[in-house]
């Protein structure tokens, strides 16, 4: 219930501030797991992938937000669990699979970390390897003109429109990929995520 009470207030206040528009909400899956692997240029990313459907979304936290009482209770309340960044993180990674194994959908930054410019980077296999693992698809966003509200080293958002494209969802291969198959899968992501996003970036600069 707190989930929804926040999305709603949230989306309200975006949707008002930066005229948030979703495409293609209609190919997020309705049931069942899946992962979403959005660009990443702005800390505002997770509100706007959280958008794209009202089923709570888990998503993967920075360890420092968990740090005291009321911290933990309003991430974990809001779908996240903490995660040691620069590192393996193997109760992140289980956090994650049993999300999924749950039949919930899970978030991912495929990128890892906050990118700038047109360019999506090099994506780490995370997302397509817990996907292949779970026997679950997983759903390409491009969020187009986040950096542009909120960019790195900026405190204060800038009222920009921002577009939140949503990509066909792709089939992992089966559960026992290996390697080879998992960084095929990673590749086809880049290029779903950098087309997505360029279409975003596109319809937001309108």
């Amino acid at each position: 219930m707190f989930y929804r009470f926040a999305h709603a207030v949230v989306w309200s206040i975006c949707k008002l501030c930066f005229r948030v528009k979703i495409i293609g909400r209609e190919r997020v899956p309705e049931q069942g797991a899946f992962v979403v692997a959005p660009s990443h240029r702005s800390y505002v990313d997770t509100p706007f992938c959280a958008f794209i459907t009202r089923r709570r979304i888990s998503f993967m936290g920075k360890q420092e937000l968990f740090s005291n009482k009321f911290g933990a209770w309003l991430f974990t309340a809001l779908g996240a669990f903490p995660v040691a960044r620069g590192t393996i993180d193997r109760s992140a990674l289980r956090a994650s699979r049993a999300a999924l194994d749950r039949g919930e959908p899970l978030a991912i930054f495929p990128e890892g970390t906050r990118r700038t410019g047109p360019e999506i980077g090099e994506l780490f296999e995370g997302a397509a390897y817990l996907a292949a693992k779970a026997g679950v698809p997983v759903v390409p966003v491009g969020i187009g003109g986040s950096e542009e509200i909120l960019a790195r080293g900026k405190k204060f958002p800038r009222f920009k429109r921002v577009v939140v494209v949503v990509g066909e969802p792709i089939q992992p291969p089966a559960s026992d990929a290996n390697r080879r198959e998992i960084a095929a899968l990673t590749e086809r992501l880049h290029e779903e995520i950098q087309k997505l996003f360029d279409e975003a970036q596109a319809l937001a600069g309108r």
